[in-house]
Parts: C-alpha cells; sequence; structure tokens
C-alpha cells in the first residue's frame, strides 16, 4: 500500500528551535523521528500527489503568511501539546478542505486544533507533570507561519516533497 501525504504548516524559525528543543527533551527518543511542526491534514491519498503539488502554490503565491499565537499548553490524554491560535491558518485550511472534499480521510473531517505536539505516547501521570512543570514557563507569542509543507510518510520519518512559501498580500 502506497504511503499517505501530510500537510504542515511550517513555523518560524526561533519557533521551531524552541518548540525542537522541547519535543527532544520530552518526547519519547525512540519516536522521535521529526522535527517540531503544525500538522494542518494528516493523510492525503497517494493518488492526489499531482494536484497537491501544484495547488499549494497556488494558495501561498495569493496569501500573506498567516499570523498566529501561542497561548499556553494542551492536554492531550497521553501527551502535552504547545497551544495555537489562528484564524487565518484555520480559515486556509477550510478553503483547502473544500478544494478537496470527498477525498479527506475521517481524521481529516474533524474540528481542528493548532498544536505543536511536544510529548506523546506517555502516561497520562507523566503529561500532567510535565505540563505543571511548563505551564510557567510557556509564554503568549505571535508569529506567522511561513509556508505549507507537503510530506511523504514513511512509517516513522516524513520525507519533504514540496515547500510552498507564502508570498501573497491577501490576508485570510
Amino acid at each position: 500500500m502506497a504511503s499517505p501525504f501530510i500537510l504542515t504548516a511550517a513555523l518560524p524559525p526561533d519557533i521551531q528551535s524552541w518548540a525542537g528543543a522541547l519535543r527532544a527533551a520530552h518526547y519519547p527518543p525512540d519516536r522521535n523521528h521529526l522535527h517540531a511542526h503544525v500538522t494542518m491534514f494528516h493523510s492525503f491519498a497517494p493518488s492526489l500527489l499531482e494536484e497537491l503539488q501544484d495547488y499549494f502554490p497556488v494558495l501561498t503565491r495569493e496569501f500573506a503568511p498567516p499570523a498566529a499565537a501561542i497561548t499556553g499548553l494542551m492536554d492531550l490524554g497521553t501527551g502535552t501539546a504547545i497551544a495555537i491560535q489562528s484564524a487565518p491558518l484555520l480559515a486556509l485550511r477550510g478553503l483547502i478542505a473544500e478544494h478537496f472534499r470527498g477525498s479527506l480521510t475521517a481524521q481529516d473531517l474533524y474540528e481542528p486544533r493548532p498544536h505543536i505536539t511536544i510529548q506523546n505516547k506517555v502516561t497520562k501521570r507523566e503529561a500532567r507533570a510535565l505540563q505543571a512543570e511548563l505551564r510557567p514557563a510557556i509564554a503568549a507569542r505571535e508569529f506567522n507561519f511561513l509556508a505549507l509543507e507537503l510530506f511523504l510518510y514513511k512509517g516513522g520519518p516524513w520525507e519533504l516533497v514540496k515547500r510552498s512559501a507564502f508570498r501573497g498580500k491577501d490576508r485570510l
């Protein structure tokens, strides 16, 4: 069976570095195959590759980098994430979902909650302890997403297929 494609929103270098360090420190090492990221869609069918590669550059040429803000921590049950608020990113996600209507998996039909996972697949007790430890250190920060990144899922690691930087003037 062919591997699916994953779409993420690229973080600016300072946020990427900071969140990556948290992820390296707290994500189980045997499962930490990825950089810190914000997943927009979990699974596009392999048959959509050409359309995905054509469509995302059109969007990113039209739209300015979506504004976002870190708002604190998110409890994932058996993990911890940095919570992100971004109405423009959600609006962009809505446009993409509409374009690919009928092709989305059940997981991608949910109401999204943008976040950066820094810990996963630990006990609830371990997750709550990390949240208590980090909560005072997670300050609100504003930033802009830089690009859309399309990855091929390869079991654990992902392979970058295409990066499309936001270059437009239109605001969502």
